[in-house]
C-alpha cells in the first residue's frame, strides 16, 4: 500500500467508495471539492433537479442516554470497522467507503433509505431478510470477513445507528436517493481500455496507479478498488450496474454527475475486471459458482477479460 502522495484531500478525485475515516473529514472534503473548478473534461450540462431527499438528524443530535451510546458506537463501527469490529472484518475498508458521509448521503446507499425497507425479500439469497441479516452480508462480502452472530453487540450498535438516522422516515416507502441510481444501458458496451483511460485521468490520483488506495499513518484514506484488501467477488459493488450508478452519482467526490454515463460504465468495467478475493459462496469451481451466483451480464465473475479468467480470487493478507 502506498502512502498519500498529495496532502490536498479536498480536491480528491475518487472512484468507488472513498469515504474518509471520520465524518468531519468527509464534510470538509465535500465542501471544498464542491467549490473547486471542474476539470476541463467534465460535463457542463446541469442535471435535472431531483426530488428532495430525506434529511437525517445531525450528528450532534445523538441523544445523551444509553440508547445514544449505542448509536454513537454504531457510528464508530460504521466509520472504522477494522478497529471497532475487528473480529468480523477481513480488510481495511470502511462501511463509509460505499455509504458516503457516514451513511447519510443520498444516492450513496444511505442508511435512512435502507432501514425503513426491511424486512424485505432479496433475490441474492432468495428469502426475506431482516436488516440485521443485511448487515451480516456486508461483513461477509464487502468487508471480506465473517458475519457477526445474531444479537452480537456489533449488529445491535449498527442497527441502532441506522434506526436513529432514519428517525421520521416513512416505513415501507422507497425514498428519493435510496440506494444507487440506475443508469440507462450505455450507448456502447462497457470497455476496459476506455475505462482505463478514465481511471488514469480521474481516479489514480487518490487510489494509486495500481488501484490499491493510499493511507496515512496506517489509516486508509482512499480504499483499494481491487486486490486482496478490497471487497470480494460476492459484494454488490462487483456488479457493473451498482458500481456505475455509484460512480456516476458520487465521483469525483463532491462533484458527482460530472462524468458521462458512458465514462461511469467504462470505469466500472475497468475496476470490476480486476481480481479480488474469492466469493465465500464458492461452489467448487468458477463455472459452477458463476452459474449459481453470478449468472448475469452485470457480473464479470467467470468471464475472460484480456485473456484472463476472472474469479480465481486473491490471497488475503
Amino acid at each position: 500500500m502506498s502512502t498519500l502522495r498529495y496532502p490536498v484531500l479536498g480536491l480528491a478525485l475518487l472512484l468507488a467508495g472513498c469515504g474518509h475515516g471520520n465524518g468531519q473529514h468527509e464534510h470538509a472534503a465535500v465542501s471544498t471539492a464542491a467549490t473547486a473548478t471542474p476539470p476541463a473534461h467534465a460535463m457542463t450540462t446541469v442535471a435535472k433537479a431531483s426530488p428532495a431527499a430525506f434529511v437525517p438528524p445531525a450528528d450532534n443530535a445523538i441523544p445523551d442516554n444509553d440508547f445514544g451510546k449505542e448509536v454513537a458506537l454504531g457510528r464508530q463501527i460504521f466509520l472504522q470497522p477494522d478497529k471497532y469490529a475487528a473480529a468480523y472484518v477481513g480488510n481495511h475498508l470502511s462501511c463509509a467507503n460505499c455509504h458516503l458521509d457516514a451513511g447519510r448521503l443520498a444516492n450513496a446507499a444511505p442508511l435512512w433509505g435502507a432501514w425503513p425497507m426491511y424486512p424485505a425479500y432479496r433475490s441474492k439469497n432468495h428469502h426475506v431478510n431482516t436488516f440485521a441479516e443485511r448487515l451480516q452480508g456486508c461483513f461477509r462480502f464487502s468487508m471480506n470477513g465473517k458475519a457477526p452472530p445474531g444479537g452480537d453487540p456489533v449488529l445491535v450498535a449498527l442497527e441502532s445507528y441506522a434506526y436513529w438516522l432514519s428517525e421520521g422516515a416513512p416505513v415501507g416507502k422507497a425514498l428519493p436517493g435510496r440506494g444507487y441510481p440506475k443508469l440507462p444501458k450505455p450507448a456502447q458496451a462497457p470497455d476496459y481500455a476506455r475505462g482505463e483511460t478514465v481511471f488514469k485521468r480521474d481516479c489514480a490520483f487518490c487510489h494509486g496507479d495500481d488501484g490499491q488506495g493510499q493511507q496515512v499513518a496506517g489509516h486508509v484514506v482512499f480504499p483499494p478498488l481491487w486486490g486482496p484488501q478490497s471487497f470480494n467477488w460476492g459484494a454488490g459493488m462487483h456488479q457493473l450496474n451498482n458500481a456505475s450508478g455509484f460512480i456516476k452519482a458520487n465521483m469525483p467526490l463532491g462533484r458527482g454527475n460530472t462524468l458521462s454515463d458512458q465514462d461511469a460504465w467504462d470505469v466500472a468495467y475497468f475496476m470490476d475486471a480486476h481480481e479480488r478475493p474469492q466469493d465465500p459462496r464458492y461452489a467448487g469451481s468458477i463455472q459452477a459458482t458463476r452459474a449459481k451466483y453470478h449468472d448475469t451480464p452485470q457480473s464479470l465473475y467467470g468471464t475472460v477479460v484480456n485473456g484472463k479468467l476472472l474469479g480465481q480470487g486473491t490471497a488475503t493478507h
